[in-house]
């Protein structure tokens, strides 16, 4: 009998324990505290639901917009590289040199062929003079009758075969300087200059490297001025003209920037439907390949749009403070949109009407009461 009862008085025991545990759990769950902490210093605000324009966005890349890709021009080895990348340079630094004996030796081949030709001019020139000083004479022995009339056509002659000598030399000679000066051009090849003032952003090639013509050598782009070409959808074909003001975004700067778009591509690529703008930006820190995002006005709709201080986020999560009508405070999940100045959309989580913190979230906690 004893040991039954102590049975029965065990297992009432675990009853309770069970009920007292389960009520607790409840509790619990319902996140409802009996006296809740109370918070002041904070500024709510009801959201409510309001015309929102929109925007459509296309995407792109920042690019410089003065750049030269610079290549060979000649065949030959890279002799020296006098830049390194990121370097800045001036116009007409020079970069690199090639070592070239061919075109060096048809420079110098050159050079001596138009000496040859200035010398055979004065040559030319000289028997012209003493051509035309024998036939004065003759000129005057022929009016004294000293000479044949024979005797002087031939000085005439020789005159005027001397004349014809100076014109062909003097023609040589012009042939000769054009050939000098693209032999020597091409011999210039063999030094790479800056074409414009900017930084270095590639180099493909070290000392020692043989290269063609045509081949890349190294890149350099304007600084300070540079432009984002961005894919926009066809919708917008006809709707952006070049002058337009345009919102810009820049993956590294945070604030929108002031775009206006330069030029506007009127070919539409089949395979991705869209077109080519491209956006002038002037802005400081901006780098050429950078991602960045360029938005032009669609219209409006109706949305939610909260301060950007009423948002937090916590890994991959995105979360406002919502205040129930008791005053006490949840933490509610969200899904947001496009910013709009210092407003952010809200796409799901939040109602029109409810209350939200929008200062002071560093004292709050879940399941507070705001005061």
């Amino acid at each position: 009998m004893s040991t039954r009862l102590t049975a029965v008085t065990c297992l009432l025991a675990a009853v309770a324990l069970a009920l007292a545990s389960g009520c607790s759990e409840k509790g619990k769950e319902s996140g409802v505290r009996e006296n809740p902490p109370v918070i002041t210093g904070v500024t709510q605000q009801t959201i409510l639901e309001e015309a929102i324009p929109d925007r459509l966005e296309a995407v792109g890349t920042i690019k410089a917009r003065n750049s030269a890709v610079i290549a060979a021009r000649i065949p030959g080895s890279i002799s020296t590289v006098q830049v390194k990348e990121g370097e800045r340079v001036t116009k007409g630094k020079l970069l690199l040199t090639i070592e070239a004996a061919e075109s060096t030796s048809g420079a110098a081949g050159a050079r001596a062929g138009f000496e040859e030709a200035r010398h055979g001019v004065e040559e030319a020139r000289a028997r012209k003079d003493l051509a035309d000083a024998t036939f004065q004479r003759y000129e005057k022995l022929l009016q004294e009758q000293a000479v044949t009339r024979q005797e002087f056509d031939g000085r005439r002659m020789e005159r005027d075969v001397a004349t014809q000598g100076v014109a062909r030399a003097e023609a040589r000679l012009s042939q000769a300087r054009e050939g000098a000066k693209a032999s020597a051009t091409v011999a210039g090849y063999t030094r790479v200059v800056s074409p414009l003032a900017g930084v270095v952003t590639s180099k493909s090639i070290d000392a020692g490297m043989t290269v063609f013509p045509g081949m890349p050598l190294c890149t350099v782009e304007e600084e300070g001025q540079y432009r984002l070409e961005a894919a926009a959808p066809e919708s917008l074909m006809g709707k952006v003209k070049p002058g337009d003001s345009v919102p810009v975004t820049v993956d590294g700067i945070g604030s929108d920037l002031a775009g206006r778009v330069a030029a506007v591509v009127p070919s539409v690529d089949p395979a991705s439907r869209t077109f080519i703008i491209k956006v002038e930006i002037n802005a400081k820190g901006l780098r050429s390949g950078v991602f960045g995002r360029a938005y032009f006005p669609a219209g409006t709709r109706r949305g939610l749009l909260v301060p950007k201080t009423a948002v937090s986020e916590r890994g991959a999560l995105t979360m406002v403070w919502v205040v129930g009508k008791d005053n006490i405070v949840r933490m509610r999940l969200v899904k947001i949109g496009q910013a709009a100045a210092d407003r952010i959309e809200v796409l799901a989580g939040l109602s029109s009407g409810e209350r939200v913190v929008v200062s002071g979230l560093e004292k709050v906690v879940d399941g507070a009461k705001i005061e």
